[in-house]
């Protein structure tokens, strides 16, 4: 086949490509450009998308001796990944920009120019297994990427490959130095590659200026402190609340919820967080529709814990109900719903989260 390998620079996408070319494939190289100004975004081992990135990238593609190119994607990134991120703080919610960099970048623009330039596949380093459409979580658990790839429809994981979801990463590392790969001990990226100094809140704030408004008590309804901006916040958040003086009973607060229109953010007790229903819209299944509630496990962030739970389709998402509640759900993340399996945990679909409640009593 004619295989277009993403190199992001990292020794995963590295060895992904290297593998691609054992397997007999006929295989190109591109890093994709994702700003406008590459020095903007996150240098050495901060995060990605930078020149460095593209000339690991490049001595990569020379080691393997594939041809390489560089797709300008910026104007693409911006659009669909950096204001879509602000636009959801600004409603209130917390996005995850990975996911949907994967959603709209890699496996739809990517893949679809791929295909029209006759490329069979496109080829990534994400630790996940992918076989006869079946998307499953890595054997390294620690480095399971399939949350992030949940997104993806059925077509697009036609048009997938990940090599690495039967290896761990101490692996892909050793097997990078025996192919004399420069990347074999690069550090992982971290963080959001688009937010170059780490700073989060101040991103936001320049991208939306300040707005400041109430942070308030949820029993009480007396106002606490004030903020700068109700998008810096989000739900489970205790550090940062910058309260004039303690709760009653000496014990923290958390960010239980943000309402844009009122401009507040609400705190109240770690009890206050335990939820047990979860509605989100916008689903994509990777196998067909469900018409029937189901019994399957989810996940409700990236890296986060799995609950077992009972799953509703609804007309335009899902309701989850969770066996045992969970704290700190926050609206914009995803929750990826799985289907228990020894050999690995299977991917049944993704939404959007647009709300999290407690329906038991205590």
């Amino acid at each position: 086949m004619r295989v277009l390998a993403a190199m992001s620079g990292g020794v995963d996408s590295a060895v992904a490509a290297a593998r691609a070319v054992d397997a007999g494939h006929d295989v190109t190289g591109v890093h994709l450009a994702l700003s406008a100004n590459p020095q903007a975004y996150r240098t050495g081992a901060r995060g990605c998308c930078t020149l460095e990135d593209s000339r690991d990238a490049r001595r990569a593609a020379d080691v393997l001796d594939i041809p390489f190119y560089v797709w300008d994607m910026a104007e693409e990134f911006r659009e669909d990944v950096v204001d879509d991120f602000v636009a959801e703080y600004a409603a209130g919610r917390t996005p995850n920009p990975c996911l949907r960099c994967n959603e709209k970048i890699k496996f739809a623009a990517v893949l679809d120019r791929a295909r029209a330039l006759g490329f069979d596949a496109v080829v990534t380093g994400h630790h996940a297994r992918l076989s006869d459409g079946v998307l499953r979580r890595s054997v390294d658990l620690a480095k399971d990427q399939s949350y992030v790839l949940a997104v993806l429809r059925p077509d697009q994981l036609a048009g997938a490959m990940f090599p690495l979801g039967d290896t761990t990463k101490s692996e892909v590392r050793a097997e990078a130095a025996r192919r004399g790969l420069a990347v074999a001990d690069k550090p992982d990226s971290h963080d959001i590659c688009f937010i170059a100094d780490g700073d989060t809140r101040g991103f936001l704030a320049r991208e939306l200026g300040e707005a400041p408004g109430d942070i308030v008590d949820a029993e009480s309804g007396e106002v606490l402190g004030r903020h700068d901006g109700a998008y810096a916040y989000t739900v489970g958040q205790r550090k940062g609340l910058g309260l004039g003086r303690p709760a009653p009973d000496g014990r923290p607060r958390y960010v239980l919820s943000i309402t844009p229109v009122q401009n507040t953010v609400t705190v109240g007790p770690v009890e206050a967080l335990e939820v047990d229903e979860v509605r989100a819209d916008r689903p994509v299944w990777t196998n067909g529709s469900p018409d029937a509630a189901f019994d399957c496990r989810v996940q409700l962030r990236a890296h986060g814990a799995v609950f077992d739970a009972t799953v509703q389709p609804t007309a335009d998402g899902l309701v989850a109900r969770l066996a045992e509640p969970a704290r700190g759900v926050a609206p914009g993340q995803a929750i990826v719903v799985y289907r228990p399996d020894p050999a690995g945990d299977v991917v049944l679909g993704s939404a959007t989260i647009t709300e999290a409640v407690r329906t038991a009593t205590v």
